[in-house]
Order: structure tokens, then sequence, then C-alpha cells
């Protein structure tokens, strides 16, 4: 079987992903850098303005143990 390699998203050198637990990043440094870009709001997922925060109610499912009003 063929092995798979990818460039890490953050420095671009060869990526296994047998045995990382960093995967699809190298190194625990390159998924940190990257974790620290999504908090500083370097990256963006795009979308329509009017979908964010919307939910369809027919895909939720009231949970049989948490009653209404009690928290």
């Amino acid at each position: 079987m063929e092995r798979l390699n990818l460039k890490c998203p953050e420095c671009k050198k060869s990526v296994h992903f047998e045995g990382n637990s960093y995967f699809p990043f190298c190194s625990e440094r390159c998924q940190l850098i990257d974790l620290g870009a999504w908090l500083e709001g370097r990256y963006v997922i795009s979308g329509n303005e009017d979908e964010i925060g919307t939910t369809d109610s027919s895909l939720l499912e009231e949970d049989p143990k948490i009653k209404k009003g009690e928290t």
C-alpha cells in the first residue's frame, strides 16, 4: 500500500499521517501557529450573513432528560 504524503499547511514540510498526533500539521509548533491565526481572526469562513446564527428547528431534537425551564 502506498503511503500518503501531504504537506503541512503551515510550513509546507512533508507530513505522514501514520503516528502523527498533530496531523495535518508536522508538529505541535505548526498546529499552535495555525490555532493562533484562527484566534486572532486572520482566517474567516465566508458565508451569507443572513444564514449566520440560524438553525432549522426541525433538525433539533429535545433531550428528554432536560425539562424546560430547568438548568
